[in-house]
């Protein structure tokens, strides 16, 4: 299939931005732990990032729905290329948390203003396998941004690692830059936000989404699934180390099978977007990634754990891209600002309660026990996800309410 100049700049776009992050990452907890030598001071990186981004959820969706979104993730782009190529010649550790801070909140901006464009740029009939080609790059990205990462790093320093990813972020600039401009008449796009025009989005997006019930359900029961999976992916080392006895290689193979999974998941997602349906990829797929999680628990040898990390990957790629499909088809572009940062907001604090509640509960008990027992009620969610799909089939697979 050949893909209009639009659907190529966009994923040339995200995919060397992902890249890029992946090598930045690698890059900045090496950073950080030359400068301090703290396992904590390392931790605070994946600590500052989910702060941003709540505490961003609040008012971001209310600027990005009254501004131009082409315009917003060229900038973002810009600024986050700036600061990353700051961040080498910081030595203190706060300011570098600031960076990371302010980096975030960027991102924040980012996330929502793509998904316009996709949904605006990116026929209806075209997006499943939009949606799939996507999810391959970010999956290679994966695999393929940290061992980049460490090989640069092995060949000169962390500096050049940043800088790259820097390089990257203005790359993906450019490319965004060829864009048309949906939105030539963005007349709000100066308007002041307040505190009282923020209250008013956040009950405009409740309205909407009491009065399309089917579609509350589904994003309540699937965010609450998500963030059990996510919270999961915080004990998947401990589990190796402590349950599997594996050595630090072995670990680094495991989590790369992942990847290679999702590689494969993606390209059989964009094969099959005319036999299976949006609800199959969404129900079935993120059902079987949860049982994915629960047979990788519940393992008592490696090889089991491995090939459930292969199905896991390869299952959720059908699952991501279901959702990303249906989440463009349902919500109004003219709120998906809003509805996707109260949406994250959301989503962050579900992931901040259930990371900690099976941390400390792990803490009491067997690791493989309460990693197990979450994953089957997540497992048992995404069942009665499936059920809600399939029963209002007409509804998801069309968009309108039948």
């Amino acid at each position: 299939m050949n893909y209009p100049k639009n659907y190529i700049l966009l994923l040339f776009g995200f995919g060397v931005s992902n890249l890029g992050n992946w090598i930045y990452l690698i890059a900045l907890n090496l950073a950080v732990w030359h400068l301090t030598h703290s396992p904590a001071a390392v931790a605070g990186i994946y600590v500052v990032g989910p702060i941003a981004r709540i505490l961003c959820s609040f008012f971001a969706g209310s600027i990005i729905d009254r501004s131009n979104k082409k315009q917003i993730l060229i900038w973002t782009d810009i600024f986050r290329g700036i600061i990353v190529c700051i961040m080498p010649f910081i030595s203190t550790i706060w300011l570098i948390y600031t960076l990371i801070f302010l980096a975030n909140m960027a991102s924040s901006f980012f996330g929502p203003s793509s998904t316009f464009m996709i949904t605006k740029i990116v026929e209806e009939q075209d997006r499943k396998r939009f949606n799939a080609i996507n999810s391959i790059l970010s999956s290679g990205s994966f695999m393929i941004g940290p061992a980049l990462g460490g090989a640069i790093i092995a060949l000169s320093n962390t500096s050049i690692a940043m800088w790259i990813n820097g390089l990257s972020f203005f790359i993906c600039a450019i490319a965004l830059s060829f864009l048309p401009n949906i939105e030539a008449n963005q007349s709000n796009a100066r308007q002041v936000i307040t505190f009282g025009m923020i209250r008013t989005d956040f009950l405009y997006v409740l309205r909407f989404i009491r009065e399309n019930r089917l579609l509350q359900t589904f994003f309540i029961v699937y965010s609450l699934a998500l963030m059990i999976a996510h919270a999961l992916d915080s004990q998947e080392m401990t589990f190796l180390k402590d349950h599997l006895l594996v050595s630090d290689t072995i670990y680094g193979v495991v989590v790369s099978v992942a990847g290679v999974g999702a590689i494969l998941g993606g390209a059989a997602a964009a094969i099959y977007v005319k036999k299976i349906s949006l609800v199959s990829y969404i129900g079935a797929g993120f059902s079987l990634t949860l049982l994915s999680y629960l047979i990788f628990y519940m393992s008592q040898n490696l090889l089991i754990a491995i090939i459930s990390f292969i199905a896991l990957g390869f299952f959720m790629a059908f699952s991501n891209t279901g959702y990303a499909t249906l989440y463009q088809k349902s919500i109004p572009t003219e709120i998906m600002g809003r509805f996707g940062s109260i949406l994250n907001l959301l989503q962050g604090i579900l992931q901040i309660v259930f990371t900690l509640a099976l941390g400390l509960i792990a803490e009491w008990y067997s690791v493989q026990a309460v990693t197990s027992i979450f994953a089957f009620i997540g497992l048992l969610l995404t069942i009665y996800l499936y059920i809600h799909l399939v029963k209002h089939r007409l509804y998801f697979q069309s968009g309108e309410e039948k």
